[in-house]
């Protein structure tokens, strides 16, 4: 694949494709590392020699060997998603065992670009890619010559892998736990419907709603992602649909401004009217009153996670491919209580 007639050169990901191994045993074969075997080398050794491969600058940082860094590139450093991520990484790389580099693209591509490119002349031994909503985002690329996993927002290439909180079953999961209470006039508060998140907590919602027999109360109900909208939208709500039992919210901080107008208008929750929210933001929950149930995306686990498949790619383990959904959980409190 040389660069003649306008061709590309030949990548250490094309390779790795050719000899039918990781980018990481890839660079191994070809640094000379003991940890691979005979054959595996020689069949890494014949691919370059036929695609005529020459380490770029990129790529010698792979190949000269690890540099016990790992790069984290996100949209959403002031952000609510971000830090329980970076935390659950930090847990797995150890403290001071693996440096971490942080950089804070805000959302803007040519940022992105150029953090990526400093990253990469730092020799990091691994990419995680965090997002600031689930929706996907686009990818890297697969000529990256570093392992890179999607945190959150995962990649539009299914070839790259990506972990992302299961919001299908976690509007499946608030819905259950509503009708366990001894509800059955459910509404739902969310937020912007352009956002993956509010479609696939309102799918998973319909689903358990389908398979209980029941129907939302009125149509789901669209804004942004604020108690103020929270505030509003339970105003319109309970005016119209005065019987409503219970009230599914698309996030904590809508769920916030549900139990202000709940109170405002004397409806006593959780006895009268029950709410749940989500993301089990800690700092608006606990601080509500009653405390918030909340369903909770598990966000320093997905960290966690993200950093092991790193250390698995680094290590020549064959992570896969594909967006991955993670198992979100149900944290109860006193703003859902079984009727009695």
């Amino acid at each position: 694949m040389p660069s003649e007639g306008g061709a590309r050169s030949a990548t250490l990901s094309d390779v790795a494709r050719r000899a039918g191994v990781s980018i990481a045993t890839a660079s191994k074969a070809l640094n000379g590392r003991d940890d691979v075997a005979p054959a595996t080398r020689r069949r890494v050794v014949e691919a370059a020699d036929e695609l005529s491969f020459t380490p770029n600058a990129m790529a010698r940082g792979l190949l000269a060997g690890r540099t016990g860094t790992v790069g984290l590139l996100t949209s959403d450093l002031e952000g609510r998603f971000m830090l329980p991520i970076l935390m659950g990484a930090e847990d797995a790389f150890g403290a001071g065992q693996v440096n971490v580099f942080l950089c804070d693209a805000r959302g803007d591509a040519i940022r992105e670009q150029h953090h990526l490119k400093a990253l990469l002349s730092r020799r990091v031994d691994g990419i995680i890619v965090v997002g600031r909503q689930t929706d996907p985002r686009p990818s890297l690329g697969q000529e990256m010559p570093v392992p890179v996993v999607y945190a959150y927002a995962p990649s539009d290439d299914p070839r790259d892998l990506s972990l992302t909180p299961d919001n299908y079953a976690g509007g499946r999961m608030a819905i259950e736990h509503l009708i366990g209470c001894g509800r059955t006039r459910i509404a739902h508060i969310t937020g912007d419907p352009a956002y993956a998140a509010a479609q696939d907590r309102l799918a998973g919602a319909r689903a358990a709603l389908d398979a209980a027999g029941l129907e939302l109360v009125g149509e789901a109900m669209f804004s942004e992602w604020s108690e103020h909208w929270g505030r509003d939208a339970a105003a319109m709500l309970l005016q119209r649909h005065p019987d409503v039992d219970a009230i599914f919210c698309g996030s904590d901080q809508i769920a916030r401004g549900v139990l202000d107008t709940a109170r405002d208008l004397g409806r006593s929750v959780p006895d009268d009217l029950a709410v749940i929210g989500y993301d089990n933001w800690e700092v608006l929950s606990t601080n509500s009153r009653p405390q918030l149930t909340s369903i909770d995306a598990n966000l320093q686990q997905l960290g966690r996670q993200a950093a092991q498949r790193v250390f698995d790619a680094i290590d020549g383990v064959d992570i896969g491919e594909g967006t991955h959904h993670l198992p979100v959980r149900l944290v109860i409190r006193g703003s859902t209580i079984p009727r009695r």
